[in-house]
């Protein structure tokens, strides 16, 4: 079975891979691009502009009608439409109708996350024998790469398309000592939009000098279109332990079991039933039962009234489960929806939280030579 996963992963990420060497790439990010092939579509715009660079806005459709938008400030997605049982498209992620929103203040909505999704205990963590002194930018943590992480950069991007899909690779450069970071990251993030109703997103990332790296997507669901809260949200999570973590959500160490325990969701349950018993409301990461090189299933969600499922897939060794508890009625998003408390869900595949602390966690450190991959997939469908 593990040789399996392996295979299968290494099949993936070579697939999705791939299209930097497709001649079909479409060069360059400027103008407009409409390109058919078995009616997929791209499309390109311009979305605004950040520190006087153009921002463009990239749209993808496949054959089926399922369609992603995404811009290259932050490698936001800032939709994705998708059908009900009715046949009904509606977009199921937050976030805003135009770039202000995004350059605004917000809740990491959409966004790659780098170069270390989640939390690092106390701002710092030694590495060789230094010492790194990073932002507390989340109380005295720090959280999701800092000030100005991943998600507030402006990547190089293009377009592609291949036989089955169409997509967008995205380039960028985090130079030495960013955010506290040391060595200079190359990373790539590849996200193409199947006919199977998949968005397949890729990562790569090379360094010159050894540093942590934990990169992720920080989309917030909601399969109801935002027309109520994610709490009626059925989940499952192929997890049997959880990591735990003190009140300003730092990893004690222990990996507890969660059956029995209202953090077990190895079968479906709602996400609101035993929310009230878990203060704050879930913000964990679940380890996942696999092993270090699988790629695997690892979340289910059904919303009933729409019919919507989505399937998550995974190389990674966990995945952040979290329920929108920071959301606060503050914001106003698309077509004016006020975005309450608990109206949208994020499923971060990713490590484990403060891991450059954690010796007996899996490893984050990248080294010179190595090459930082993953692949993450989010499957929509009926029933």
């Amino acid at each position: 079975m593990k040789n399996l996963f392996k295979g299968l992963m290494l099949i993936l990420m070579s697939s999705v891979l791939s299209v930097m060497n497709q001649a079909c790439i479409n060069k360059g990010n400027t103008g407009s691009q409409n390109q058919n092939q078995k009616n997929m579509k791209i499309g390109s715009s311009v979305f605004g502009t950040f520190n006087g660079e153009k921002v463009f806005l990239y749209s993808l459709e496949n054959e089926s009608g399922m369609r992603v938008n995404i811009t290259n400030y932050g490698g936001i997605v800032t939709s994705i439409i998708v059908p009900d049982r009715e046949g009904n498209y509606e977009d199921v992620v937050l976030g805003f109708d135009s770039l202000s929103g995004y350059l605004n203040d917000h809740p990491y909505f959409g966004c790659i996350v780098g170069r270390y999704g989640n939390r690092i205990a106390y701002g710092e963590f030694t590495l060789d024998e230094e010492l790194y002194k990073l932002a507390s930018n989340n109380g005295e943590n720090h959280l999701h790469g800092g000030i100005s992480g991943f998600d507030k950069k402006l990547w190089k991007s293009e377009s592609f398309q291949v036989e089955n899909g169409v997509g967008v690779i995205m380039n960028y450069t985090s130079h030495d000592m960013e955010e506290g970071y040391p060595g200079n990251l190359e990373t790539t993030v590849t996200y193409l939009l199947t006919n199977e109703n998949e968005l397949k997103v890729s990562y790569k990332a090379t360094t010159d000098k050894a540093c942590p790296v934990n990169l992720t997507q920080h989309s917030y669901f909601n399969l109801t279109a935002g027309k109520e809260n994610v709490l009626a949200h059925e989940i499952k999570i192929h997890a049997s332990k959880y990591v735990q973590v003190n009140d300003g959500l730092i990893p004690t160490g222990e990996l507890p079991d969660v059956s029995g325990t209202d953090m077990d969701f190895q079968d479906f349950h709602t996400i609101g039933e035993r929310i009230l018993q878990v203060p704050g409301g879930y913000d964990h990461s679940y380890v996942l039962d696999k092993e270090e090189e699988e790629y695997i299933l690892c979340a289910e969600v059904f919303e009933p009234k729409s019919g919507r499922l989505m399937e998550v897939f995974t190389s990674e060794p966990a995945v952040q489960f979290y329920t929108g508890n920071f959301l606060d009625g503050s914001l106003t998003g698309k077509s004016k929806l006020v975005y309450n408390q608990h109206y949208g869900f994020c499923l971060e595949a990713q490590h484990f939280p403060d891991s450059p602390n954690q010796p007996l966690f899996p490893n984050t450190i990248l080294r010179p030579g190595e090459e930082y991959s993953q692949l993450t997939v989010y499957k929509f469908s009926v029933k």
